[in-house]
């Protein structure tokens, strides 16, 4: 969603001097290169909510290498699944141990000889059946011994028995419980609060073209060295003829100046400046809408609860990037604190005076940008938010004014300032 904002200033254009090129350079070739609207365009490789856009074909010997890594495979599964292994394992084990003590009974004669008699000996008291040798296995496995059922010293393979089911338990509970236990506090699910803005856009930033694109984290706990990288996927072809279908080239995101470590206790814009070594230096704003290309987003750190690597993605597409396009405010200061509206986190404002050519002219003909001294949509709506504050204090100590009439009182004033200020700096 983006929300226009009016400006009266313009500034000079690629299209207004006749500098827009007759043909649209491709991505990452610097204006070399043609681009045919009608090409048709690839899928997305990573969606939205980071999912990628990946299916494995002939893969030899698929079930044996993920049964040769079965924790990660059993980590990895739907819960459903992994249930059903859970259930299926420890019943499974049951049954094959009851058979086995079935089967020591049934060779030492305990299923035909009623134990009632003082002279005979059973290998398992109480055994006669089947369903009691199953009874006798999950209260040996499960350690819940009834007392009705034990093994004698007269079957030593009994004893064996008995040994070897109660180490195989443990080692059948430790594994399965240690992947629930993996499963459950994977930082997967980690990534569901990390935010990433609908749309990217492109403006100046300290007299630069810059693509930008926010992050933020909904929790209170921090993300611990979090960083943030960024692709451009799209596919090309080599000098030799060879076609690459996913090209994948590293765009700076501050990684030089260190800007790519985080501190994401608030919303952040992440910068990524339009010069030389981007792949963007050649594009303009009527060639994106005719690129072909993918900007995917990658945010890492670790989570503060539990000290795991968690990973959050997502993608731009050249129709999700809003060329001279800026971020609504988020951030408001409020007496002892600062206040974050989500409301405004995915809301942009139009900025004309962009120029809508690219980086390279821009850097070429050497345009001049606009002044510091210039409309800014952001320093005005943060000056209003403070000035309504200030004015909601100072009517609150006086006490001549309820409260309901202070806010609207301030809301006048502050719509006065905003049209005084738009008419002076314009």
């Amino acid at each position: 969603m983006s929300v226009g904002r009016p400006h009266h200033q313009s500034f000079v254009s690629c299209e207004e001097e006749g500098l827009r090129p007759s043909t649209m350079p491709a991505v990452g070739s610097f204006g070399n290169g043609k681009i045919n609207t009608r090409r048709k365009y690839h899928s997305r490789f990573v969606s939205k909510a980071g999912q990628c856009n990946i299916h494995f074909s002939n893969m030899d010997e698929k079930s044996q290498r993920y049964i040769s890594d079965i924790f990660t495979t059993c980590v990895d599964v739907r819960w459903r699944y992994m249930f059903l292994l859970f259930s299926l394992v420890f019943v499974v084990s049951w049954l094959a141990f009851g058979l086995a003590f079935w089967a020591i009974g049934l060779l030492h004669g305990d299923m035909e000889k009623r134990q009632g008699g003082d002279s005979f000996a059973p290998c398992v008291t109480q055994v006669n059946t089947f369903v009691a040798a199953f009874l006798f296995s999950v209260e040996t496995q499960t350690t819940i011994g009834y007392g009705a059922r034990y093994v004698t010293e007269e079957c030593p393979s009994a004893v064996f028995m008995v040994v070897f089911q109660s180490i195989m338990g443990c080692v059948i509970d430790a594994f399965m419980i240690g992947a629930i236990m993996a499963k459950m506090a994977r930082p997967k699910k980690r990534a569901e609060t990390l935010l990433f803005s609908h749309n990217a856009v492109i403006a100046l930033r300290d007299g630069k073209l810059c693509l930008m694109f926010r992050v933020a984290n909904l929790r209170k706990s921090h993300i611990v060295e979090a960083h943030v990288r960024a692709q451009l996927v799209k596919p090309r072809y080599t000098e030799e003829g060879e076609y690459i279908p996913l090209d994948q080239l590293d765009m700076n995101v501050g990684y030089d100046k260190g800007t790519d470590r985080l501190f994401l206790v608030a919303p952040l814009t992440v910068i990524h400046e339009i010069d030389e070594e981007s792949p963007l230096f050649g594009i303009s704003k009527q060639d994106l809408t005719a690129s072909d290309f993918e900007i995917v987003i990658i945010l890492e750190g670790l989570v503060e609860a539990t000290a795991m690597t968690t990973q959050a993605r997502s993608s731009y597409l050249p129709s999700e990037i809003l060329w001279g396009h800026r971020f609504e405010p988020v951030i408001f200061e409020e007496k002892s604190q600062y206040r974050i509206d989500y409301a405004y986190f995915h809301k942009t404002f139009e900025v004309p005076s962009t120029p809508r050519c690219s980086a390279k002219d821009l850097e070429e003909r050497k345009f001049p940008t606009p002044s510091a001294n210039s409309f800014c949509y952001e320093n005005e709506l943060a000056f209003a938010s403070r000035d309504e504050e200030e004015e909601e204090e100072e009517e609150e100590e006086e006490g001549d004014v309820p409260k309901e009439g202070n806010r609207k009182c301030s809301s006048e004033l502050v719509n006065e300032q905003k049209s005084s200020r738009r008419e002076s700096k314009i």
